[in-house]
């Protein structure tokens, strides 16, 4: 098998993981998003823990990375819990779609923070999908806005982390970064968890263990997925999330996304499209 193959079944593996993750944790129930988003990064950090062991390498990384990782986490911690509150509010896909629109903003604060050069193509691209979270949104100004904006800032959070992860690129194991973002989070949540604690049923356990297993596949299938081939190849299978989320929101949860939310993803994603054609096309 091609590696271009591996990255794309790993990219699609990954999608999977975390379209089963935001479904385990809407699942969960009313426990508080602060909880959620605890128990999420505790299992994550154990499987990572395990992996940097076995390689026999750093758990918190070198000396002169620990302002990107420090960064990249605090970043990371305030995105989820973000994400997470959108997912306990929203209809699932519209919660995923609006969290896609990272690799979108990546290119902003690419382009402002690292210099990095953005083609027209690209410009026409954001805009387009910007076009197409208003679908989504809807916006009215009322209370019912809010998780929307939750879940877009948390695609904005997302993004502020890629970008830092770029800045890093390959002076750490992606194993040892999913560990110190995983310890990162579980460390400042575990106070508030502990004075706002409310008790679970062994099914909310169940559920939000399950979710940390399966953010964790989707975490190093992506890492591991942009290893075997380049981004701007195999970035699009990516948005496979909005298919299993879509068809997790009507079977789990009867909920059907509205005619406006569709139009959007169909904008974001022809933007997506769009912009890998044009990636590919550029040597």
């Amino acid at each position: 098998m091609s590696n271009r193959n591996k990255g794309i079944i790993l990219l699609l593996l990954s999608a999977f993981g975390f379209s089963m993750m935001a479904a385990f944790v809407k699942l969960s129930g009313d426990v508080p998003t602060v909880q959620k988003t605890f128990f999420r990064n505790a299992i994550s950090m154990i499987i990572a823990f395990g992996f940097v062991k076995h390689y026999k390498e750093r758990l918190f990384g070198k000396k002169e990375n620990q302002k990107i990782l420090l960064l990249r986490s605090s970043l990371g911690a305030i995105g989820i819990i973000l994400y997470f509150y959108a997912i306990d509010h929203l209809v699932l896909s519209d919660a995923d779609m609006l969290n896609k629109l990272s690799p979108f903003l990546t290119i902003i604060f690419a382009a402002i923070f690292l210099k990095e050069r953005t083609c027209t193509f690209q410009i026409v691209a954001i805009i387009i999908a910007f076009i197409g979270t208003l679908f989504i949104i809807k916006p009215a100004f009322s209370v019912d806005t809010i998780p929307y904006l939750a879940g877009f800032l948390s695609a904005v959070f997302a993004a502020g982390a890629y970008t830092v992860l770029r800045v890093l690129g390959s002076k750490e194991q992606f194993y040892t970064v999913v560990f110190y973002f995983s310890f990162f989070t579980t460390m400042i949540l575990l106070p508030f968890v502990l004075v706002f604690y409310e008790s679970m049923s062994l099914q909310q356990w169940t559920y939000l263990l399950a979710a940390g297993v399966f953010a964790t596949v989707g975490q190093f299938g992506i890492t591991i997925a942009y290893k075997y081939a380049p981004a701007k190849e195999i970035s699009i299978f990516f948005y496979s999330t909005v298919i299993y989320s879509a068809f997790i929101s009507i079977v789990l949860f009867d909920q059907i996304p509205d005619v406006w939310s569709i139009i959007g993803y169909i904008t974001i994603f022809g933007a997506s499209f769009y912009m890998f054609l044009r990636n590919n096309a550029v040597k």
